[in-house]
């Protein structure tokens, strides 16, 4: 079977420290978003990175703690319901990012910011669309932000087990909708977004 794990050989960055960075959590009605920004080791390579969105639940676990045990460094941050209402969900998950990249202990000469845009901080940065399927780096960041908020949300659960958190994960599925109505607007629901900003007027 052929290896489809990313290679940052599709780039010319010799030279360069390389991070990846990526998010996990824009769309949901409820909880922080996450960022994760990893520089990975040449000499512990990690098999079947990829975009996390492609990988079962089981995988990114497993995955999450290769990535944790074999990076040159790791740092997952993330911004929280208030700051994602007074920012709005693009300024928020921007400096998601940027807490990652400058909270990681080896300091990289590039960040590859998986989208179409970069943070504002003091380590260059490029843009690259698809990066999480396309750089190993920002694969790993994927699955590290990912794993992060999918804990964080089964944590948040347990506080507030009547919106279903553990089934939907905080996005606006039918159920949720629909334990918002009932049970109306937690504290840790995002109240810019328009379902959750309709149930407040």
């Amino acid at each position: 079977m052929r290896d489809t794990t990313p290679s940052l050989s599709l780039f010319d960055y010799e030279g360069e420290l390389i991070c990846g960075v990526d998010e996990a959590g824009r769309g949901p009605l409820a909880g922080p978003v996450m960022a994760a920004a990893v520089i990975l080791d040449p000499l512990h390579p990690i098999a079947g990175l990829r975009d996390s969105k492609k990988l079962s639940e089981q995988k990114r676990e497993q995955l999450a703690i290769e990535i944790k045990q074999h990076a040159l460094a790791w740092c997952i941050a993330e911004c929280s319901e208030q700051e994602i209402d007074e920012l709005n969900i693009l300024q928020a998950t921007m400096l998601a990012m940027r807490r990652a990249v400058e909270g990681l202990s080896v300091q990289p000469t590039l960040a590859l910011i998986d989208g179409n845009r970069c943070p504002v901080m003091a380590v260059r940065s490029e843009a690259i669309v698809k990066g999480d399927d396309k750089v190993a780096a920002i694969s790993a960041a994927s699955i590290l932000a990912k794993t992060a908020r999918d804990h964080a949300l089964m944590q948040l659960h347990v506080e507030y087990p009547q919106y279903a958190l553990d089934q939907h994960k905080g996005y606006p599925t039918a159920l949720h909708l629909e334990r918002l109505r009932e049970h109306g607007v937690s504290p840790i629901h995002r109240k810019s977004y328009a379902p959750v900003k309709a149930l407040l007027t």
